[in-house]
């Protein structure tokens, strides 16, 4: 079978309203895919970067190996950013997801999150109460079908560096 290795980290945040941040990340691919070796999700650290500092550094690492019989379904990256509150309460910073980079090599990819803005009896209660609209249904995420329908607002930037090896893809008939 074609084999599709993605080795990186998740580095870091920038852009957020909040400073302590942590990530939950996954990865989802279709029925051809299945995944042989690694996690296809996790959780980052909490970084409570000093003041002055852009951003917050998660150093995270990634590392998958799938292998295919299609290029059907190539995987794509979902994040979720969560930011810590004085209270130790967590609370949503911005939801996005990216595609894995199609293309062998090394890349730097920028993952743009965004956050539900919510009705006007939410932000109300968001304002005084704490706890900012949050998704339903999660795979909203990284399925666009629905995702048209959102009121939504940006939120930061996460910085990805991924390196994408491919193997077989043409021995196996796969084109890339």
């Amino acid at each position: 079978m074609a084999e599709l290795h993605v080795v990186g980290e998740i580095v870091g945040a920038h852009g957020f309203e909040d400073r302590n941040l942590f990530c939950k990340w996954g990865v989802e691919a279709g029925s051809m895919w299945d995944l042989v070796e690694g996690e296809a999700g996790g959780q980052t650290q909490c970084d409570y970067p000093p003041d002055g500092e852009p951003g917050v550094v998660w150093a995270h690492p990634v590392d998958l190996h799938y292998a295919t019989k299609s290029l059907i379904g190539w995987p794509k990256m979902w994040f979720q950013v969560w930011c810590l509150d004085v209270h130790g309460a967590k609370d949503l910073a911005g939801y996005g997801f990216c595609h894995v980079p199609t293309s062998p090599g090394m890349h730097e990819v920028e993952v743009a999150t965004w956050v539900p803005e919510g009705s006007g009896i939410e932000k109300l209660t968001a304002f005084f109460v704490g706890g900012r609209p949050r998704l339903k249904f999660e795979e909203v995420i990284h399925s666009p079908g629905d995702r048209f329908r959102l009121q939504t607002r940006a939120a930061g930037v996460i910085k990805l560096q991924l390196g994408v090896c491919v193997r077989d893809f043409a021995k196996y008939a796969v084109a890339q």
